[in-house]
């Protein structure tokens, strides 16, 4: 006698929904020891000893837009290509192996709880804003919420655990409190703001094609043709305007960071110019700490050092591009205005408290 799926054995059933989420938990602590949590967990050391993790990765002076470009799209792949295979690799394995009602439940509904549990799902990630843009992306193809998948993007460089240390032994304890408090607002406020004012997510919808989904035929498609399909789709809406838009973004930092001098002081004309340019700006993660070391010892006030230290990691033009298609504009416009304006106070903060 033939039986449909929702004749299985509960036991068969139970067993098969488990084991693909194991799977993707076994990849992602895999991969993300490998790529972030052993080398970061030796860079610590370096820090602590030596009070640095390194040269400023804009330290070289190009002669044209082209050299620079070619330059900091060389230093900045050979330092982030390890975590972008992985984030592209998540990115497609949460939409086959993790149950979407699994994720709707978590994540699903807009609301505080939602926002913060995307938060927090991040900190064992510690990416950059463009190597978790593959996951948001495929967080959000699986009808994750618009708060939740921004805290989710916003929270790994900016609540990076440990950026927070090496930011404590290379910049000072009162910087990195400063950073943390003022990312969690970041990533709360922004993600709480943008979620309302993006579209009306149809969750009762997006439950029942959940529920339709787990209820389909396993042999209906394999899951390899799946998740190449995913893998592809996600790789081709992302990677190539990120690589286009690193080589523009090389390029025009010959004119977007200025010489830096004590003149500069905590102004605040260069504590808005900071802001913007370290919102759109793309680095990797935590180079902004060796940045603003060498820009305080020139001679920058901690105003515009503050603003740079909390816009450079926590989004970028090319992190905006990749999510193009997750978010609406609208919602895309206002993740970048506040965070503009969040470094802005931060920096005010800063002169007051440092």
């Amino acid at each position: 006698m033939n039986s449909s799926p929702s004749l299985q054995p509960p036991a068969a059933r139970g067993a098969s929904s488990w084991l693909k989420p194991a799977l993707f938990l076994l990849v992602a602590v895999i991969g993300l020891y490998y790529v972030k949590w052993s080398p970061y967990y030796l860079k610590s050391f370096v820090a602590a000893d030596k009070h640095s993790i390194g040269a400023s990765i804009l330290a070289d002076t190009p002669d044209s837009p082209w050299t620079a470009a070619l330059a900091y799209a060389q230093v900045y792949f050979l330092a982030i290509w390890k975590a972008a295979v992985l984030g592209v690799l998540l990115g497609s394995l949460v939409q086959v192996l993790i149950p979407r009602d699994w994720l709707l439940r978590m994540f699903g509904r807009a609301g505080l709880g939602s926002t913060i549990r995307g938060g927090l799902f991040a900190l064992p990630g510690m990416m950059c804003s463009c190597c978790a843009a593959p996951v948001v992306a495929g967080m959000r193809r699986q009808q994750v919420s618009v708060g939740a998948t921004l805290a989710f993007w916003i929270a790994n460089p900016v609540l990076n655990p440990a950026t927070l240390v090496f930011m404590g032994f290379v910049l000072g304890w009162n910087f990195a409190a400063l950073r943390l408090v003022a990312g969690v607002l970041l990533v709360v406020g922004v993600s709480l703001v943008a979620q309302r004012v993006s579209q009306p997510e149809a969750l009762p919808q997006a439950a029942l094609e959940a529920v339709a989904d787990a209820e389909e035929a396993p042999g209906q498609r394999g899951f390899l043709a799946r998740w190449v399909q995913k893998l592809w789709q996600l790789f081709w809406s992302t990677m190539p305007v990120y690589i286009l838009a690193v080589l523009a973004l090389g390029a025009a930092r010959v004119w977007l960071f200025p010489q830096v001098d004590a003149a500069m002081g905590n102004s605040l004309l260069w504590i808005v110019a900071l802001a913007v340019i370290g919102t759109l700006f793309v680095i990797p993660t935590a180079a902004e700490i060796p940045i603003v070391q060498s820009m305080l010892t020139l001679g920058l006030g901690v105003g515009p050092a503050v603003a740079l230290l909390l816009t450079l990691p926590s989004i970028s033009l090319p992190s905006l591009l990749m999510l193009r298609k997750s978010f609406t504009p609208k919602v895309l416009v206002t993740v970048a205005l506040l965070t503009m304006l969040v470094g802005v106070v931060s920096g005010l903060v800063a002169i007051a408290v440092l």
